[in-house]
């Protein structure tokens, strides 16, 4: 079956106003990939033997003990100038987080990582979104997991073409 998808209409105007060819947009979502990664896919490449980067805690000690994501190293994003060096070998590849959607401090690790000549990549959603999606974490006291939130998680809401809690796909995608 074939889809026809309509031009936009006079009912949605000011959304289209400003809108990107398609050239633009294949550039800017090219690169978006480039410098992005989301916790699904993270998750994924460190359960391989070789994940074929260092993933980078970049948040304050209390934030660490509370929780991270197993497997990360902890460089909080004002000592990666100064420390990175000794920790991570010159040129690895670098996946940074910090709390989540709503801080910025992964942004600026990831510039830092950048100026020191390290190909690097962000976690979108940082440990907020690595929990909400079930995915098991350390702790200062051992390690845990908490179920999968339904708002983030098919299959914990019973979309994924199964019974509710029956695997964890975090992205339907």
């Amino acid at each position: 079956m074939t889809e026809t998808i309509s031009t936009p209409t006079s009912a949605a105007p000011a959304l289209f106003e400003h809108v990107a060819d398609s050239a633009a947009a294949v550039a800017h979502f090219r690169g978006r990939l480039g410098f992005e990664s989301d916790v699904s896919d993270v998750s994924a490449a460190l359960a391989e033997p070789e994940p074929g980067f260092v993933l980078v805690d970049t948040r304050n000690d209390a934030s660490w003990a509370q929780g991270h994501v197993p497997g990360a190293i902890h460089l909080p994003g004002r000592r990666i100038a100064a420390e990175a060096a000794s920790r991570i070998p010159a040129g690895s590849p670098v996946v940074v987080y910090c709390w989540g959607p709503g801080c910025n401090g992964a942004t600026r690790a990831a510039l830092e990582f950048a100026l020191l000549g390290h190909p690097v990549k962000e976690m979108l959603g940082g440990f907020e979104y690595w929990v909400r999606e079930g995915f098991a974490y350390d702790t200062a006291d051992g390690p845990a997991q908490l179920g999968a939130d339904p708002l983030t998680n098919v299959a914990a809401a019973g979309l994924a073409g199964g019974p509710v809690g029956a695997g964890t796909i975090s992205c339907a995608c």
